[in-house]
């Protein structure tokens, strides 16, 4: 039995918050914030719009492009850093009850922007294991909760969004994930954090006024370790499955920073059209990056059944991985 990956879903808040908004915010502007990172704008959630309320909506997108009905959903696997709760219940375990699906296997996991391979990867194991035959995994983020403004440095990278994609059991080996690598170093888990609320830093008037619950980035440091990373990481995940770049269809990047992208791209000499690029319309949306930018292709027609895919991630943690594997789903046209 293989894992497939069925189908791909996403919800982008209505709300629009362009670097020209910046200009009146911070000491920025709309040049330098392109200049940097790419970004042009990003989504923004509602007030009253929860974590949980967008990953039910591309959960359901998902669902619904897989043939499936909720019930048939057997495990709920949501990647996030912006959870609705501290601890608990688990976001994933919101959106179940959201969904109408009771009596399911439901957990979150934390690994930064390598969330939704990382959440790929505990499907797949599931999945051939025997245990699962349709997962549901969810990269969902309100990252505005914990951004904050006043900080010109991080505050112009995030925005907010979903994906989701039902990753299924199934007997045909052309449509199994090829391959997955994650993994680690805590060693540099000070260079992209959010220092407070945590047993270390537990909530106090201190966290407070010091801003701590929010996120903290040594830029420059993280850039260079991620570019080096990626690229040893998808250098390493095609040589070990005899695969060429130029045999690609899309590589599909974390979408935190241009200037990442294309240096990981141009050392895998990936042609333009070869690269995915939405981060200049919706920022850094950690854990949702990836599925949004996989739905962005599929809705637009780019993404085809068949097509080899190669993500590629790099967040806080410090975590990485890699996925290769085909789209199994449907074509959108």
């Amino acid at each position: 039995m293989y894992a497939a990956l069925k189908s791909i879903g996403a919800y982008v808040p209505e709300k629009v918050l362009t670097n020209k908004d910046f200009e009146s915010m911070v000491d920025t502007t709309d040049e330098w914030i392109t200049k940097r990172t790419g970004i042009k704008e990003r989504h923004i959630a509602a007030d009253d719009e929860l974590t949980s309320d967008m990953g039910v909506e591309a959960a359901k997108v998902a669902i619904s492009r897989a043939g499936l009905e909720i019930d048939d959903i057997d495990m709920i696997v949501c990647a996030t850093i912006s959870p609705d709760y501290f601890c608990m219940p688990s976001t994933a375990c919101v959106i179940a009850s959201k969904l109408g699906r009771s009596n399911v296997t439901a957990f979150d996991i934390s690994a930064a922007c390598t969330g939704f391979i990382y959440a790929l990867a505990v499907a797949k194991a599931f999945i051939e294991s025997g245990m699962k035959k349709n997962v549901l995994i969810i990269g969902a983020e309100k990252l505005s909760a914990i951004v904050d403004y006043t900080d010109r440095t991080t505050c112009v990278l995030f925005g907010d969004g979903a994906g989701a994609a039902v990753i299924s059991a199934t007997e045909d080996k052309s449509e199994a994930i090829t391959d997955i690598h994650i993994s680690a170093d805590g060693n540099y888990g000070d260079l992209l954090m959010t220092p407070g609320c945590g047993v270390k830093n537990p909530c106090s008037e201190k966290v407070v006024e010091e801003k701590l619950a929010t996120m903290k980035m040594r830029g420059n440091e993280t850039f260079k370790i991620a570019v080096r990373t990626l690229t040893s990481d998808v250098v390493n995940i095609l040589q070990d499955n005899g695969i060429e770049a130029k045999d690609i269809k899309h590589f599909i990047p974390h979408q935190a920073n241009y200037r990442i992208i294309k240096a990981v791209g141009d050392a895998l000499q990936l042609a333009p059209e070869q690269v995915v690029l939405t981060v200049g319309k919706y920022g850094n949306t950690s854990s949702a990056s990836i599925p949004m930018a996989m739905n962005d292709i599929w809705e637009s027609g780019r993404l085809q059944q068949g097509d080899t895919m190669l993500l590629d991630a790099f967040g806080g943690g410090l975590t990485w991985g890699s996925a290769l594997l085909p789209f199994a789903g449907k074509s959108a046209n």
